[in-house]
């Protein structure tokens, strides 16, 4: 397998293959701000949405592939309160269930950290569930827990899960 990570622009079947893998990722339980069952042209409005804010500068998304096949995603957000020009926000980590612990989102993370640094931003921070969350990955690149917000959100098919908060200087 060789991945390799570009950045995504606005085209149709990138948007359709964000959207494919969005909807996947929610309905396995994982917690990026969506319920169970995702429909298909809300996904398609978030990823139209992100896109054209990546295009104004105020974003980037990554997308891992695998040949043809978008592996995994990450977005680093750029766009903050104008006292905050050096800082930027990790969001939107998601792997396809079939590429999980092959380095897809180590990888994503370490380039998203090199565009933040090429950015200006020496700051990052990023949340992660409580529960089934990328904590260990964010820790093993030596992000830093602040703490834990419980009951934070809805888990994508309900009840409540916690959210952990990091940190990390580049």
């Amino acid at each position: 397998m060789q991945i390799s990570i570009r950045v995504l622009s606005s085209e149709r079947q990138t948007i359709a293959d964000l959207s494919d893998m969005m909807i996947a990722v929610v309905a396995h339980g994982g917690s990026i701000g969506f319920m169970h069952p995702l429909a298909q042209q809300v996904a398609e409005g978030f990823w139209q949405d992100s896109l054209l804010s990546a295009e104004k500068g105020e974003r980037i998304v990554l997308g891992a592939f695998d040949n043809d096949i978008l592996a995994g995603t990450v977005t680093l957000l750029l766009k903050g309160p104008q006292n905050q020009p050096h800082r930027g926000e990790i969001a939107k980590m998601m792997t396809r269930a079939e590429y999980r612990r092959r380095g897809i989102a180590r990888a994503l993370l370490l380039d998203a950290e090199r565009l933040a640094a090429a950015h200006g931003r020496t700051l990052l921070t990023l949340d992660t569930a409580t529960e089934d969350g990328a904590a260990g990955l964010y820790e093993s690149l030596g992000y830093q827990l602040t703490g834990e917000i419980p009951d934070y959100a809805l888990k994508p098919h309900g009840g409540l899960t916690g959210t952990l908060i990091y940190w990390k200087r580049l």
